[in-house]
Protein backbone atom coordinates (compact mmCIF):
# COMPACT_ATOMS: atom_id res chain seq x y z
CA UNK A 1 0.00 0.00 0.00
CA UNK A 2 1.58 3.50 -1.08
CA UNK A 3 2.07 5.92 1.78
CA UNK A 4 2.01 9.97 1.70
CA UNK A 5 6.03 10.53 2.10
CA UNK A 6 8.60 10.09 0.36
CA UNK A 7 12.52 11.43 1.09
CA UNK A 8 14.18 14.11 -1.22
CA UNK A 9 17.65 15.10 -2.03
CA UNK A 10 18.74 18.31 -3.71
CA UNK A 11 21.85 16.89 -5.28
CA UNK A 12 25.37 19.20 -4.94
CA UNK A 13 25.28 19.57 -8.91
CA UNK A 14 22.10 21.95 -7.70
CA UNK A 15 22.49 23.40 -4.82
CA UNK A 16 26.12 24.00 -6.79
CA UNK A 17 24.22 26.00 -9.56
CA UNK A 18 22.03 27.66 -7.11
CA UNK A 19 18.99 25.73 -8.48
CA UNK A 20 17.63 24.83 -4.58
CA UNK A 21 15.04 27.68 -4.48
CA UNK A 22 13.81 26.53 -8.15
CA UNK A 23 13.65 22.99 -7.50
CA UNK A 24 11.63 23.70 -3.98
CA UNK A 25 9.27 25.90 -6.05
CA UNK A 26 8.36 23.08 -8.43
CA UNK A 27 7.89 20.58 -5.62
CA UNK A 28 5.44 22.87 -3.80
CA UNK A 29 3.71 23.87 -7.15
CA UNK A 30 3.68 19.85 -7.90
CA UNK A 31 1.09 19.57 -4.10
CA UNK A 32 3.40 18.61 -1.91
CA UNK A 33 4.14 19.31 1.65
CA UNK A 34 7.52 19.89 3.07
CA UNK A 35 7.72 18.07 6.80
CA UNK A 36 10.79 18.69 7.27
CA UNK A 37 14.16 19.74 5.13
CA UNK A 38 17.60 20.61 6.23
CA UNK A 39 20.69 21.72 4.10
CA UNK A 40 23.99 19.00 5.21
CA UNK A 41 26.88 17.58 3.54
CA UNK A 42 27.71 14.05 3.69
CA UNK A 43 31.18 12.69 4.17
CA UNK A 44 32.19 9.79 2.27
CA UNK A 45 31.16 7.29 4.70
CA UNK A 46 27.75 9.17 4.77
CA UNK A 47 27.89 8.67 1.04
CA UNK A 48 29.14 5.08 1.10
CA UNK A 49 26.62 3.90 3.23
CA UNK A 50 23.50 5.96 1.78
CA UNK A 51 24.59 4.52 -1.55
CA UNK A 52 25.72 0.69 0.02
CA UNK A 53 23.29 -0.75 -2.64
CA UNK A 54 25.08 0.07 -5.23
CA UNK A 55 28.85 -0.51 -3.56
CA UNK A 56 29.50 -3.60 -6.57
CA UNK A 57 28.61 -1.03 -9.28
CA UNK A 58 31.62 0.15 -11.45
CA UNK A 59 30.73 3.79 -10.54
CA UNK A 60 30.28 3.40 -6.95
CA UNK A 61 33.54 5.41 -6.13
CA UNK A 62 32.41 8.22 -8.61
CA UNK A 63 28.81 8.49 -7.29
CA UNK A 64 30.59 8.50 -3.67
CA UNK A 65 32.57 11.51 -4.69
CA UNK A 66 29.86 13.62 -6.00
CA UNK A 67 27.24 13.28 -2.73
CA UNK A 68 30.27 14.06 -0.57
CA UNK A 69 31.68 16.94 -2.69
CA UNK A 70 29.18 19.61 -1.35
CA UNK A 71 26.02 20.84 0.55
CA UNK A 72 23.08 18.64 -0.41
CA UNK A 73 19.44 19.77 0.62
CA UNK A 74 17.72 16.57 2.63
CA UNK A 75 13.95 16.54 2.70
CA UNK A 76 10.69 14.65 3.56
CA UNK A 77 7.78 15.05 1.51
CA UNK A 78 4.54 14.90 2.07
CA UNK A 79 1.47 14.05 -0.50
CA UNK A 80 -0.95 11.05 -1.46
CA UNK A 81 0.34 8.53 -3.15
CA UNK A 82 3.66 10.68 -2.47
CA UNK A 83 6.76 7.91 -4.12
CA UNK A 84 5.30 7.76 -7.59
CA UNK A 85 3.83 11.32 -7.56
CA UNK A 86 7.54 13.11 -7.10
CA UNK A 87 9.37 9.80 -9.04
CA UNK A 88 6.96 11.35 -12.14
CA UNK A 89 7.89 15.23 -11.18
CA UNK A 90 11.55 14.73 -10.81
CA UNK A 91 11.62 12.59 -14.32
CA UNK A 92 13.95 9.93 -15.67
CA UNK A 93 17.77 9.81 -14.65
CA UNK A 94 18.92 10.59 -17.96
CA UNK A 95 17.49 14.42 -18.73
CA UNK A 96 17.78 13.84 -22.37
CA UNK A 97 15.01 11.05 -21.68
CA UNK A 98 13.31 13.33 -19.05
CA UNK A 99 9.75 14.42 -20.07
CA UNK A 100 8.87 18.23 -20.06
CA UNK A 101 8.15 19.95 -16.99
CA UNK A 102 10.14 17.53 -14.54
CA UNK A 103 13.08 18.75 -12.04
CA UNK A 104 15.54 16.53 -14.24
CA UNK A 105 14.95 18.22 -17.47
CA UNK A 106 15.12 21.70 -16.13
CA UNK A 107 18.22 21.28 -14.00
CA UNK A 108 20.05 18.20 -14.41
CA UNK A 109 23.54 18.41 -16.27
CA UNK A 110 23.97 14.59 -17.08
CA UNK A 111 22.79 11.06 -15.96
CA UNK A 112 25.68 11.51 -13.09
CA UNK A 113 24.92 14.73 -12.16
CA UNK A 114 21.05 14.63 -12.11
CA UNK A 115 19.99 17.24 -9.65
CA UNK A 116 17.93 15.29 -7.43
CA UNK A 117 16.88 12.03 -5.55
CA UNK A 118 13.97 10.56 -5.29
CA UNK A 119 13.40 7.19 -2.89
CA UNK A 120 12.13 4.68 -5.51
CA UNK A 121 9.54 2.98 -2.67
CA UNK A 122 7.48 3.13 0.14
CA UNK A 123 10.38 0.94 1.78
CA UNK A 124 13.46 3.16 0.68
CA UNK A 125 11.71 6.11 1.64
CA UNK A 126 11.27 5.58 4.98
CA UNK A 127 15.43 4.18 4.89
CA UNK A 128 16.37 7.07 3.24
CA UNK A 129 14.59 9.49 5.44
CA UNK A 130 15.50 8.27 9.36
CA UNK A 131 19.44 8.32 7.75
CA UNK A 132 19.21 11.58 7.26
CA UNK A 133 17.00 12.92 9.97
CA UNK A 134 17.50 9.99 12.83
CA UNK A 135 15.43 9.69 15.46
CA UNK A 136 12.46 10.65 13.55
CA UNK A 137 9.05 8.69 13.20
CA UNK A 138 8.74 9.09 9.10
CA UNK A 139 5.42 7.06 8.79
Amino acid sequence: MATNKTFTMIKPDAVEAGHIGGILNMISEAGFRIVSMKLTQMTVSDAQKFYAVHSARPFFGELVEFMSRGPIVAAILEKENAVEEFRNLIGATNPADAAEGTIRKKYAKSIGENAVHGSDSDENAAIEGAFHFAGREMF
